[in-house]
């Protein structure tokens, strides 16, 4: 019994002690706005995006997180932006976000009712950089800037 004790501790401990893997996505219409969403949980605004489903890849992560968050489509995943591994980046849980930019299609409409409560396009020049969720604010200076980051 104590040799399978401790395996279930290993294996719990593999699992619960290992940061979770995300994206977020810096999504372009046509017109070059960028669309950010207001997160239910703590009223922000954010880049959409989010974990990184068992058995999926980066690509169809953004895919859906982008249709469940905004509605729209993804037509092409332009380049990497960063990776970004700090701990306390995320105030829920320690996760690893693989930020990406997107140039987008389609009709904004929030899809995931439970977990945002807006979705908007914003020019450039217009985005609440005071009132971003998480580490956004970073991350969209890192993409303005140009940048490939890993942090």
């Amino acid at each position: 019994m104590g040799q399978i004790w401790r395996f279930l501790q290993t294996v719990l401990g593999i699992i619960f002690r290992h940061p979770v893997t995300g994206t977020s996505i810096v999504p372009i219409l046509p017109d070059g706005r960028i669309v950010l969403v207001k997160r239910r949980d703590n009223g922000k605004w954010g880049l959409p995006g989010g974990m990184v489903d068992w058995g999926q890849d980066i690509p169809t992560t953004v895919r859906r997180e982008l249709a469940e968050e905004t509605g729209l489509e993804l037509l092409e995943i332009r380049r990497l932006v960063g990776v970004y591994s700090s701990p306390d980046r995320d105030p829920r849980i320690h996760s690893i976000c693989v930020l990406v930019e997107a140039e987008v299609q389609g009709t904004m409409q929030v899809q995931d009712i439970l977990e945002i409560k807006d979705v908007q396009a914003f020019d450039p020049s217009a985005i609440p950089k005071d009132d971003l969720s998480h580490d956004h604010k970073f991350q969209l200076q890192d993409y303005f800037d140009g940048k490939t980051i890993v942090a």
